[in-house]
């Protein structure tokens, strides 16, 4: 019966060296990462246990200021994507106008042509007569 015992005893000072090196890291980390105000802030927190609500209150705040600010930048992108296709089509349609305009003065100026070369053999004709 004392073996179990034992290594009940032995698995305990492990959990508790396991407990003891994560412990250590975190404070590492709080140094390494955390500025020196914020780390007296974290280490006032951890000495008063304070229950962390002042943190879970700018949390939320935090997440509220993001969820506002992506739906901005959302709505703002909104429009201006539907601004861009707005000018896209305006510019497609003035571009077709143009085009069918050209293709009328073109059939016009054939005509004029036509109508210029009929004058010019009627004049070489009637100057042949003459």
């Amino acid at each position: 019966m004392e073996r179990p015992s034992l290594e009940f005893n032995l698995a305990s000072t492990h959990e508790e060296g396991k407990l003891y090196v994560v412990d250590s890291l975190n404070n590492l980390n709080k140094l390494n990462v955390c500025p020196a105000e914020s780390q007296r802030s974290l280490d006032e927190e951890e000495n008063t246990g304070g229950t962390g609500e002042s943190m879970a209150g700018s949390n939320t705040r935090n997440q509220c200021l993001f969820f506002v600010a992506f739906i901005l930048t959302l709505i703002i992108s909104l429009a201006l994507v539907s601004f861009v296709i707005f000018i896209i089509f305006q510019t497609r349609n003035e571009v077709d106008q143009i085009s069918s305009r050209l293709l009328s003065e073109k059939k016009n100026i054939e005509e004029l042509k036509k109508l210029n070369n009929i004058i010019l053999k009627h004049l070489n004709q009637s100057r042949i007569k003459e």
